[in-house]
C-alpha cells in the first residue's frame, strides 16, 4: 500500500525544517520505500510496518512542541507491489513522455 502522510508542528514558528529532517531521517532508517514531496512524503509497505514509522514520526514531532497535525492519506491495492514508482509511469506511458519529479 501507499500512504503519503505530512506533519506540521503547530506553534513552532515559519521554519519547521529542522524538525521534518527529523522525521525524514527516520523514514530513510526505516528501510521502506519512500519518495519525499514538498508537501508530505508516500512511503510505501504494509500496514503495520507503514503506521509504526508514521506513529514514530508524529512522536517524534510531539517531543519538541505541544500540538501536531498529522494528515495520511492510503491507497491500498492487492497484488500491485512497487507501486511508488509504477503508478507514475503508467501516467507518463499514457501521456508519451516523462514528467517532472
Amino acid at each position: 500500500m501507499l500512504v503519503e502522510f505530512s506533519i506540521v508542528p503547530v506553534g513552532a514558528g515559519s521554519s519547521i525544517g529542522d524538525q521534518l529532517a527529523k522525521v525524514l531521517k527516520i523514514v530513510d532508517e526505516s528501510g521502506l520505500p519512500y519518495k519525499l514531496n514538498p508537501m508530505g512524503t508516500v512511503i510505501e509497505g504494509e500496514w503495520n510496518e507503514v503506521m509504526k514509522v508514521i506513529r514514530k514520526c508524529h512522536n517524534t514531532i510531539m517531543k519538541h512542541n505541544d500540538r501536531a497535525i498529522t494528515t495520511i492519506s492510503i491507497d491500498d491495492r492487492k497484488g500491485k507491489p512497487s507501486r511508488i514508482e509504477e503508478k507514475v509511469k503508467s501516467i507518463e506511458k499514457k501521456l508519451g513522455k516523462k514528467l517532472k519529479k
